[in-house]
């Protein structure tokens, strides 16, 4: 199966490594670092989500009406707005991009992030709001009659959008988390399961998890998965590693890059030269990953070095191991153990 790469748009140049030299909202930038992604072999990227930042949506249909091929995962919280509102703008979303849209649900990991809009339900209880909210978002995009919905956390009456997603039935999910409430939500819901970068057996374990929750919703095809990493390339093991510990000097912290910002979201890193990195890709492409998140710590030129010297080793790789027919990890729920 053909791997795909997913990097991380942004709306300004700010990293952990370096602050922000203008605006949040910098559309030259944006655009650029879009156009960079698009010209260097990137598939997607994520417009995340924060509680103060620039809101992902217009700024994910501003670049989605000036890049051509570039695909967008739309990161979303089901606590900023109603699940009718939001399925209309994702559906508006999906025209302005001509089908090129992928929403990315967000439970929310953080009492404290979600906190700040108003949101004070537990983990668990968030997790069952995520799930009830995808439900009804599917519904809305593939339900051409009005409906009344009556659940836990939504109620509605005589629903029907009029405006419906280029993408038929409809646009992919992408769900994320690593606890059981997650991996019922996400197993029976998600398209694609988005996992943070771990050791490899501990991401064996994961997939097992998303799987055997896909199985007991009654699913008889799992969610794709997805896993996320920082990678760290320099032409030699050295210089990848001196750049390694000058990002943690730069981010005030100890190494590894992981330690050095608590763990927290996308921050495992994977270092090396760029065949170093490749091979490290491919052995969580051997366990049935076939979306590879990566980002770097200087946006711009870490996304074009991934672009030009680490994507064209795994593709070309994975061409290799397909036309071979190489065997890989469970694709279908019926061979999973």
């Amino acid at each position: 199966m053909p791997v795909e790469f997913l990097g991380i748009a942004a709306t300004h140049n700010g990293s952990e490594t370096s602050p922000r030299s203008g605006a949040a909202f910098d559309k030259e930038y944006t655009l650029k670092l879009a156009r960079a992604h698009e010209d260097h072999g990137w598939d997607r990227v994520l417009f995340a989500y924060g509680s103060g930042s620039p809101d992902p949506a217009p700024a994910a249909a501003y670049i989605a009406s000036r890049r051509d091929t570039l695909r967008i995962l739309l990161a979303h919280r089901p606590n900023v707005s109603y699940p009718t509102f939001a399925a209309k703008t994702f559906a508006t979303l999906d025209r302005i991009s001509d089908g090129r849209l992928t929403v990315h649900f967000i439970t929310g990991g953080s009492d404290q992030e979600q906190r700040r809009e108003g949101d004070t339900l537990t983990k668990d209880e968030r997790y069952s709001r995520t799930r009830e909210y995808i439900e009804i978002v599917k519904r809305i995009w593939t339900s051409h009659e009005p409906f009344d919905h009556e659940g836990e956390h939504y109620q509605f009456h005589d629903f029907v959008s009029d405006v419906f997603p280029v993408q038929q039935p409809r646009p992919d999910v992408s769900f994320g988390g690593s606890s059981a409430a997650a991996y019922a939500a996400g197993g029976a819901e998600a398209d694609i399961y988005a996992l943070w970068g771990e050791p490899l057996e501990k991401t064996a374990e994961q997939i097992e998890a998303v799987k055997a929750a896909a199985r007991a919703a009654g699913r008889t095809t799992p969610p794709r998965i997805q896993v996320a990493f920082r990678p760290i390339i320099a032409p030699t093991e050295e210089l990848a590693w001196e750049k390694a510990h000058r990002t943690v000097d730069a981010i005030k912290a100890r190494t590894p890059t992981a330690a050095a910002t608590g763990g927290a979201g996308n921050s495992n890193a994977l270092v090396g030269t760029p065949e170093t990195v490749a091979r490290a890709l491919l052995d969580y492409y051997d366990l049935g990953v076939d979306i590879i998140s990566a980002r770097g710590y200087d946006l711009l030129g870490d996304a074009i070095d991934f672009g030009r010297h680490v994507i064209p080793l795994v593709r070309e790789e994975v061409a290799k191991r397909d036309a071979e027919d190489a065997p890989r990890g469970p694709q279908t729920l019926g061979e999973a153990g």
